[in-house]
């Protein structure tokens, strides 16, 4: 197993490179970029595929105050000579990322975006002594350096700049802006949507309306807000999504660079594993793995971990898209979800441009969420499953990996429990309490029928399932535990009342022909007697005891009660 230097934690082009880190070159990126030239060039792709790494790289290689060409030797870029001599170091630029501009509210955020556009000014200070510069710029300049400012100056701040910069150059200025819609995310999570799209949509509109100072632009984001909302006036405007081939391989990992990575870290046989978990996120016509996912793996196996793949990067905040979407009452996805999570096909039709005030307001624009956000990814026509056919205006989506699918699972396995919870149990609890396995039986199975659930449920998720519905009220529930000759599945005790009731469940495998729910829950009952759960509890002084054997199917249950209650 050989260690080699990768990256991890580093976004920066310049830190990779000084630090003598392993490097993916991606840096042909700059001459498919320069090939066709837009005045403002908008790229998204989902989070954590290295767009601060690719525009960090731009700024390196275009910014006239930097000597870059000792970052880039070795690289592809620099056998595209003439376009090195016309751009490389050749051009002012202003490059602000928007991706630290969080809060709970709106001051706490647009303070945020203060500091931001401050750090910025304290970046480029030679303008303060500059004296090329208009005065009454460099005035305005002056307070928002010292955080000073109004908000109507952090509106003008990147104007100000760009104008500031191309005087003090005589050069125009490129424009690089990384995760301009983190803001926009953030807000719309929180409640403050309006206020915090008024000062974005001014802050980034400036810069690019119509702006004799400004060479290009480019932006990159998770999703591309509507044109009428940030990006009006933009001319000579272009953008490039997910599905659009432009670029399809100059963001993440293809697997031949995975491969590469693999077999130079002395790794390759981990390629199989890396790709069921990591893969599959597609990129215009191309597959493409998570670079985050693909470097924290490495990093564990060679360490000599040997840890399966796992979920690296999907994380709670962003998992509330998940929760939103199960949650709406007025969207009936249950049926679509469980498609997916069986590793099928659904179709839908995606809205690529959004505002995040409406994402959530309809069914469509939860699937376009999920698709643009990397939850989901097309699917080609040729690889449909057979006997499905495009469906026009539609796109075919799946699930891209096992990662996003643990995602799934664990979120709407989270949610069910919550449900379970806050339904009102107390007529459940009679029937359990009572012996009413026919009424048990009818109701546990309605209450399957409300769940999203997935073909590979286990034994471990019934469980889980039929223990969940005592949880967090009052009751002592023990799952496995020792009883008597052997393991009980579940244990309920209500020590106030001197009550217990032991639960044996069983999982019928559709792939099983030869056995029913009625032979299951059978089996499930088969052992309690034997076993002598009862007596064990009875000897620990509980006076009722009630024992269920549990078969399941699917959605399906079979509930019987072993015998006649046990009363001490």
């Amino acid at each position: 197993m050989a260690m080699i230097p990768l990256p991890y934690g580093m976004d920066l082009f310049e830190q990779v490179r000084k630090e003598h880190c392993y490097y993916i070159d991606k840096t042909l990126f700059i001459s498919e970029m320069m090939s066709v030239p837009f005045k403002v060039n908008l790229i998204t792709r989902p989070r954590r595929f290295g767009k601060t790494l690719a525009m960090s790289m731009l700024a390196s290689f275009f910014d006239i105050r930097r000597d870059s060409r000792e970052l880039f030797e070795g690289l592809q870029i620099l056998e595209e000579k003439e376009l090195c001599a016309q751009w490389m170091n050749q051009w002012p630029v202003l490059f602000v990322t928007l991706k630290d501009v969080n809060g709970l509210d709106f001051p706490d955020a647009y303070g945020m975006l203060v500091q931001v556009i401050s750090n910025l000014c304290k970046e480029h200070s030679y303008l303060k002594t500059s004296d090329r510069v208009d005065p009454e710029d460099r005035k305005a300049f002056m307070k928002i350096y010292a955080r000073e400012g109004d908000i109507s100056d952090v509106k003008n701040a990147l104007d100000l700049l760009l104008r500031m910069m191309c005087a003090h150059y005589g050069k125009e200025v490129i424009l690089l802006v990384d995760e301009y819609d983190v803001p926009l995310a953030k807000a719309s999570d929180n409640g403050y949507y309006d206020e915090m799209l008024n000062v974005i949509r001014m802050l980034l509109g400036m810069s690019w309306k119509s702006n004799p100072n400004l060479k290009f632009a480019v932006v990159t984001g998770c999703l591309r807000v509507a044109k009428e909302s940030i990006f009006t006036g933009a001319n000579n405007f272009v953008s490039n999504s997910i599905s659009d081939v432009r670029y399809q391989d100059c963001f993440g990992f293809t697997e031949k660079e995975v491969v590469q990575i693999l077999a130079d870290a002395d790794l390759s046989e981990a390629l199989p594993e890396m790709k069921q978990w990591y893969d599959g996120y597609r990129f215009g016509r191309m597959e493409i793995y998570c670079p985050w996912d693909v470097l924290l793996h490495v990093l564990d196996l060679s360490q000599g971990e040997k840890r399966k793949p796992g979920n690296h990067w999907l994380d709670t905040s962003h998992n509330n898209i998940i929760r939103r979407f199960i949650e709406l009452p007025d969207m009936f996805v249950n049926d679509k979800f469980e498609t997916l999570l069986s590793g099928g096909v659904i179709q839908e039709r995606i809205r690529e441009d959004l505002t995040y005030d409406i994402a959530h307001s309809s069914e469509d624009n939860l699937w376009s969420i999920l698709y643009l956000t990397g939850y989901l990814t097309q699917v080609l026509p040729e690889e449909l499953p057979e006997g499905m056919t495009p469906q026009e205006g539609k796109t075919s989506l799946r699930i891209p990996n096992e990662e996003v699918k643990s995602v799934f699972k664990d979120t709407v396995q989270a949610w069910f429990e919550e449900s379970i919870k806050s339904r009102d149990r107390s007529e459940l609890f009679r029937e359990w309490w009572n012996g009413e396995d026919e009424k048990l039986t009818e109701d546990v199975s309605d209450i399957l029928f409300d769940t999203i659930s997935y073909y590979d449920y286990k034994e471990d998720f019934y469980h889980a399932f039929v223990a969940g519905m005592f949880s967090g009220a009052g009751y002592e529930v023990k799952s496995n535990s020792e009883q008597g000759k052997g393991r009980a599945d579940i244990i309920i005790k209500e020590r106030r009342r001197r009550r217990a009731i032991v639960i044996e469940v069983k999982w019928l495998s559709v792939k099983r022909k030869d056995a029913t729910l009625e032979s299951e829950c059978q089996e499930a009952l088969d052992p309690i007697e034997r076993m002598q759960y009862a007596r064990n509890l009875q000897n620990e002084g509980f006076r009722t005891v009630l024992c269920y054997g549990a078969a399941f199917l699917g959605k399906d249950c079979l509930i019987r009660l072993a015998g006649e209650k046990n009363d001490g």
